[in-house]
């Protein structure tokens, strides 16, 4: 998957202190990437849009 025109912006979940923070770029034509924003040019998963509303609607529903 070719992420090279990605935007990635960092999650509102990541903490400020540098430590576990998540980066998304939803602004590619069927694909959600994520990457670990301590390591940009490191490897990045990649979603199909269904895909991750699901995974967000499973997070957010957690008690």
């Amino acid at each position: 998957m070719d992420l090279t025109n990605a935007t990635w912006r960092k999650s509102r979940r990541s903490g400020s202190s540098g430590g576990n923070c998540v980066e998304v770029a939803d602004n590619l034509p069927g694909v959600v990437g994520v990457r670990d924003s301590k390591d940009p040019t490191g490897p990045a998963l990649t979603f199909g849009p269904t895909a991750w509303r699901v995974f967000i609607a499973r997070l957010t529903a957690r008690p």
